[in-house]
């Protein structure tokens, strides 16, 4: 059991990458709070998790809301006595267009959800971590933030905006103990936010077209992002910070 006992945050875990990395956490020993808007679709999550022996509850939270994020804080606190992992999933997107026709209001929610978030995980979950005497944020960012497509524009810029944060994060929270690290996970045509990545329903021609872009051949799948989430939070990577883990066969090469 690689993360025995630990208490563990999954933002937006009523579905796709945040659903599988839930899963494996619990598999693998942890106390995990599934989180979503969605209270349907989080708590089948959580209840899936116990069925298979596994210790999970569900807390509904936007994590976009400051008033939120420190009440889904305090749950894993009230309920597993501390929190030692916040994985940052929670992601949204814009449609694939030109940067010129994405609305104002689709930009400020993509930062919102993307960006705003890590600000507020930050300001909550880090007085936790300090109480614990340490902890762990694993934010889920992009290959987008690496290599940029053309028509994501202003989601690439906010993964971007992810991935300079957490750096900055792990060289200011070191002291605390705390470590800071992204994973970079290329296209999965599995999420819900896929035909909004791809511009449109994901056909034979546009998956042909990522695919292309990827040199082992396939794309991504949730386990793939959960078993590198595993790694950050377990004992194992009590030495990495700052760092990203691309999860893309060899994409941003």
């Amino acid at each position: 059991m690689r993360v025995e006992g630990k208490s563990i945050i999954v933002t937006g875990s009523g579905g796709g990458i945040g659903e599988g990395i839930a899963h494996r956490l619990a598999a693998e020993g942890a106390r995990v709070i599934v989180n979503d808007i969605a209270v349907d679709r989080g708590e089948a999550v959580a209840a899936a998790i116990r069925a298979e022996g596994g210790q999970a509850s569900f807390v509904r939270a936007d994590v976009t809301k400051s008033a939120d994020v420190k009440a889904l804080v305090e749950a894993a606190v009230q309920r597993h006595g501390k929190l030692d992992v916040m994985v940052n999933n929670a992601g949204w997107t814009h449609r694939n267009r030109p940067a010129l026709e994405v609305s104002e209001e689709e930009f400020d929610r993509v930062y919102a959800i993307n960006m705003k978030s890590i600000y507020l995980s930050t300001i909550h979950a880090v007085p936790a971590f300090r109480a614990n005497k340490g902890g762990a944020f694993i934010n889920i960012a992009s290959t987008a933030g690496v290599r940029p497509r053309p028509g994501l524009t202003w989601y690439n810029g906010s993964k971007g905006a992810v991935i300079t944060t957490s750096k900055s994060l792990a060289a200011e929270l070191g002291p605390d103990n705390i470590r800071v690290n992204c994973i970079n996970p290329v296209f999965n045509p599995d999420t819900g936010l896929s035909a909004e990545f791809a511009g449109g329903p994901v056909d034979e021609a546009r998956r042909a077209k990522f695919l292309a872009t990827i040199p082992l051949g396939r794309f991504s799948t949730a386990l793939d992002v959960a078993n590198a989430a595993l790694y950050l939070a377990s004992d194992e990577a009590a030495f990495i910070s700052g760092v990203c883990i691309e999860v893309d066969g060899a994409r941003c090469v």
